[in-house]
């Protein structure tokens, strides 16, 4: 698996182990061979991921995480299966690419009761989760992703995130 990781924010200093743990169980969880995924991860800061959400999505404001999927993957119905990533003709599959706000991050975090690490492999699962097609707009797609977030977690030891 190539995680290309980029820290503009040196308080990101465990980004790089928790990246790789959250990425490779999402991953084989998805039955993903990791060795031939890349994914793009930017830790950044709240200024950092208000350009960037501005740019992207015209909201002008910080929030948790942001990412840009290699391919459009999404199902075809509401709450149905993404379509699978293919390689490419090298035979690596290219996701995209994933931005997390440390600022957002600790706040939601303490706000929540959760401990930074375990708030941040949520955060990293539900970006890739994306990447690879899915969403949470419609109610059947939202339920589908939060159930996969839910088991991808369980594997990770870290309790639900959606009760209280």
């Amino acid at each position: 698996m190539t995680v290309d990781l980029t820290l503009e924010d040196p308080r990101w200093q465990d980004l790089e182990a928790l990246a790789d743990r959250a990425i490779a169980v999402t991953l084989a969880h998805q039955r993903l061979d990791s060795e031939i995924c890349e994914i793009s991860v930017l830790g950044c800061d709240d200024a950092r991921i208000a350009e960037l959400n501005s740019e992207f999505r015209a909201k002008p404001q910080p929030t948790n995480v942001l990412s840009w999927p290699a391919e459009d993957l999404s199902a075809d119905t509401p709450g149905g299966q993404p379509h699978a990533p293919e390689p490419d003709f090298t035979g690596e599959i290219a996701l995209g690419d994933i931005a997390i706000s440390y600022d957002t991050c600790a706040r939601e975090a303490e706000a929540t009761g959760k401990t930074m690490s375990d708030h941040t492999a949520h955060l990293l699962i539900h970006g890739l989760l994306h990447l690879l097609g899915y969403d949470h707009i419609r109610d059947p797609d939202a339920t589908l992703m939060e159930g996969l977030e839910i088991e991808i977690l369980g594997k990770l030891g870290i309790d639900n995130p959606y009760t209280e």
